[in-house]
């Protein structure tokens, strides 16, 4: 048996049984890094003393009858994340030396609830950008052809799912960094309702938009770990207090007479062999009883200058605190694409131009927020191509200083709404790389874009493919 094709129920139960333990398991992964990250480049950092004793003392709970809910599974943390003891980066040389004191949220319920922690992977520095190019320790690969990218800025985290490194990943989205992503690589990325997940201990970005969310080999996965995740948390404010749900137990709900809403304006300009892989999946749920309905949503374009303004001005006061003199290195160690952004951000938010940019940004985006608003009185959820492309080749973000919003458009006006959204994948181009669509909910609907997500990879088999590394 190979243990690193196992997604997280399949290892659950193996381990449970005890056909193998959680050494062997994260053994099986460690080795299986060592032979595929020359290729793909997916981890900054592999905790391989810390991930054998995490092991160890997983083997010793279940031994004494222990049965926590991710107890001995072998995962990838994006390096945005605050890990105790291991090195948290957010890809930049800034903080090459930056070893927390403490554990982000979602960090210490992961460990809470067992698991062993392999490394910390790969993003766009500062999580600037969509391509994982502008990390300042190289670009990850796409697994399914190392010539092309694996999206980003969570690409580290998709790639290291998609080559079978670890069971699951971890991963934040802004503004498409976890969805787009795992459309570019052929896994499920789940990003949640804004202030569902805890940021606390995350690397900010932009402080109104950043989601800490899932990227697994399977919806059912995504479900079970995000259990663990959800809840309002003291230490962030913009948790939400409303009662968390067990995600994974409406999956096998029949979806007939949902309503599933398309635009489109979300077609236009997409390639058109995702616009064919989306339209069948369509075709697939409308035969188990769905029904579909046209609507009419603002053009995702208007998205990418609220998104832009808004998310600069943040960056650039996030980024303020990096000064070299409490921690990490000096401000010199920025990458230009941080330099660019915070010196837009700053422009922005500047005497005599806040209300000419930033503070319209604010508005058009609560314009955005009451158009998805209106549309989920007629529909359930509204279902779309995750990105207009498929992977795009190494090099292809160089010089592009726009290109994140680019091959984010279509998941930037659900993240500026605070929307939750999940990427399934629905197809491969005749390239041979995969198609993602991407399903999106009102506020706090996570069961029911779960549930549809699962009907339809249950009625089809993209998700037994797997990449040849």
């Amino acid at each position: 048996m190979d243990l690193t094709k196992l997604n997280l129920k399949q290892a659950k139960e193996g381990l449970k049984k005890k056909d193998f333990s959680s050494v062997d398991l994260t053994k099986a992964f460690l080795q299986r890094i060592k032979e595929v990250e020359p290729k793909i480049a997916a981890f900054v950092t592999v905790a391989e003393k810390e991930a054998l004793e995490m092991a160890k003392r997983a083997d010793g709970l279940i031994a004494n009858g222990q049965d926590l809910p991710l107890l001995g599974v072998p995962i990838s943390i994006k390096d945005n994340f605050s890990t105790q003891g291991i090195k948290t980066t957010a890809s930049s040389k800034v903080l090459d030396s930056y070893i927390p004191p403490y554990d982000a949220t979602v960090v210490s319920k992961l460990k809470d609830a067992g698991i062993v922690l392999l490394g910390k992977t790969n993003m766009d520095a500062w999580a600037h950008g969509s391509s994982t190019e502008t990390s300042d320790y190289g670009s990850t690969k796409n697994p399914w052809n190392i010539g092309f990218l694996p999206g980003g800025s969570s690409g580290g985290a998709a790639a290291s799912v998609a080559g079978d490194e670890v069971i699951f990943g971890i991963g934040s989205e802004t503004a498409g960094s976890i969805r787009q992503p795992a459309s570019w690589c052929g896994v499920v990325g789940l990003k949640p309702t804004y202030g569902r997940v805890s940021r606390y201990g995350v690397i900010a970005m932009g402080s109104s938009l950043d989601c800490p969310g899932p990227i697994t080999k399977s919806v059912e996965d995504a479900a079970i770990i995000l259990e663990i995740l959800a809840g309002k948390d003291h230490f962030d404010a913009t948790t939400s207090p409303r009662q968390t749900e067990k995600y994974s137990i409406d999956l096998n709900k029949s979806i007939r007479g949902l309503k599933i809403g398309i635009s489109d304006d979300y077609f236009e300009g997409v390639d058109t062999q995702i616009v064919a892989s989306v339209k069948n999946a369509l075709k697939v749920l409308e035969g188990m009883g769905a029904e579909i309905v046209h609507i009419k949503l603002f053009e995702p374009k208007y998205a990418i200058a609220v998104y832009t303004i808004i998310q600069r001005a943040e960056v650039s006061s996030n980024l303020a605190r990096y000064d070299g003199i409490r921690f990490g290195n000096n401000r010199e160690a920025f990458g230009e694409e941080a330099k660019r952004r915070i010196m837009f951000g700053t422009y922005a938010l500047s005497a005599g131009y806040y209300d000419q940019f930033y503070n319209k940004a604010s508005k058009v985006r609560t314009v955005i927020i009451e158009d998805f608003k209106k549309a989920f009185q007629k529909v359930d959820v509204i279902i779309a191509p995750t990105s207009p492309s498929t992977a795009l080749p190494l090099g292809s973000s160089k010089n592009h200083p726009m290109f994140g919003e680019m091959a984010d458009v279509l998941v930037e006006p659900s993240s500026i709404a605070g929307l939750p959204g999940i990427n399934v994948p629905c197809g491969f181009s005749k390239e041979g790389l995969p198609i993602g669509m991407q399903i999106i909910g009102s506020q706090f609907s996570e069961s029911k874009i779960l549930n549809v997500a699962y009907q339809y990879e249950q009625a089809t088999d993209w998700k037994e493919q797997k990449p040849k590394l």
